[in-house]
């Protein structure tokens, strides 16, 4: 039977009661963070400490299940409405550092786990009696050629032995579960170097002394990030997502989420930064006329808000047609890297509009400053999205 597609008006009212359903959101964020003002952060940032009463009241308020299907107590939306929860909080002044892993990292699970893995534990990762947060990739040894990692999971009868290292693992010792990358097969035993790995969802509330060892790592900004050792670790071997061997392609799938939803945040930042500036700029007065009226001050501010403005076209982009089943790659990448910059420049601007003021503490500028230069950097470095670019948008040679 032929389907009828939808009239014009019928899309044109799914867009209007989308665009209604993504604005409510973000007044509700807008509104929970109101609860969370610029001295909690401070004071969290000070003491290098977890944000659990902010997250506590995100998982309460339904914000952090909204990517998982309704059927297992998620919000059933799509990446956009993730996207804006995320710039939201950003855009407050806070960081949603601990929030993005547990909104994305359970879609390992939910695309590629078993229906027993699927409703074990994906409606506890909706309510937040379960958290998700940690991201087992980085090898000190790999960094982001993860096909080079050493790790490895070896089958003993029905569990699996894990032995290895990884690094960059955030949110490790605030996480219930963790999502790992290992190899299961010797790189040098596998035709293609991305065969041979596995993901497994490692309950690290049973690991932790028996085999886990994490050691956090000090770092310019809070973003509870440590390292993870693995002595002889043994998991359930149903504790394996998918197929053994193909789980280099699984964690592929959820990087372009990851990307969107960094870059999102970025925005918010960039928000922030440039609102700041701006009304610094319009109150501070020095030679008898606000320092905004001079060109030289206002010219950055101006351009800030341009760069973060075509960011913006691309990362909704890019999470449109992630929620339309559309590839995105080229979109999510630009527009990740569009965003890190943007928000990086807004921050320079916006402590240059400051002067001696945004070094300070109560400004909440340096604290920002610091925060935002890490998406240059992570979850991948803006070389690396060139390099793709370079490959697979324009078809140049390969150059790693």
């Amino acid at each position: 039977m032929h389907r009828r597609r939808p009239g014009r008006g019928a899309v044109v009212r799914a867009r209007l009661v989308d665009v209604e359903l993504i604005e409510a959101l973000r007044q509700t964020v807008r509104a929970l963070c109101r609860d969370f003002p610029p001295p909690y952060w401070r004071a969290l940032d000070r003491e290098k400490a977890y944000p659990t009463d902010f997250v506590a009241a995100m998982t309460k308020a339904g914000l952090l299940g909204v990517l998982i299907p309704e059927e297992y107590g998620g919000g059933g939306l799509g990446l956009t409405a993730a996207a804006a929860i995320l710039e939201e909080v950003h855009a407050s002044g806070g960081n949603a550092a601990a929030l993005h892993a547990q909104m994305y990292t359970m879609g390992t699970v939910l695309r590629h786990g078993s229906t027993a893995q699927k409703e074990a534990w994906l409606p506890r990762i909706a309510d937040g009696s379960i958290r998700l947060q940690a991201f087992g990739v980085t090898e000190p040894t790999a960094g982001t050629d993860t096909t080079s990692i050493s790790t490895f999971a070896r089958r003993d009868g029905d569990t699996y032995v894990i032995n290895g290292q990884k690094v960059w693992t955030s949110r490790a010792e605030h996480s219930d579960l963790m999502v790992l990358l290992a190899r299961t097969t010797p790189k040098d035993q596998v035709a293609r170097k991305s065969e041979g790995l596995s993901v497994f969802l490692v309950d690290m509330r049973a690991a932790k002394g028996n085999g886990l060892t994490i050691k956090p790592i000090a770092t310019m900004l809070n973003h509870a990030t440590t390292e993870l050792f693995f002595d002889d670790l043994v998991i359930p071997a149903d504790s394996l997502i998918g197929e053994e061997g193909k789980g280099f392609r699984y964690i592929l799938d959820g990087m372009n989420a990851e990307r969107i939803l960094i870059g999102a945040e970025c925005l918010g930042d960039a928000a922030w930064l440039i609102g700041k500036a701006r009304d610094y700029a319009n109150s501070r007065v020095v030679f008898g006329r606000p320092i905004g009226q001079n060109q030289g001050v206002q010219f950055p501010i101006a351009r800030a808000y341009a760069q973060a403005h075509a960011a913006r076209l691309t990362i909704y982009d890019a999470a449109t047609r992630y929620d339309a089943g559309q590839p995105c790659g080229e979109q999510a990448n630009i527009g990740k890297m569009l965003a890190s910059e943007a928000s990086w420049a807004a921050a320079d601007m916006c402590l240059q509009t400051h002067g001696g003021f945004g070094f300070a503490e109560e400004y909440d500028i340096e604290r920002k400053f610091r925060e935002t230069r890490l998406y240059q950097v992570a979850p991948i470095s803006t070389n690396l999205i060139l390099a793709y670019v370079a490959e697979h948008v324009l078809g140049l040679p390969r150059s790693y």
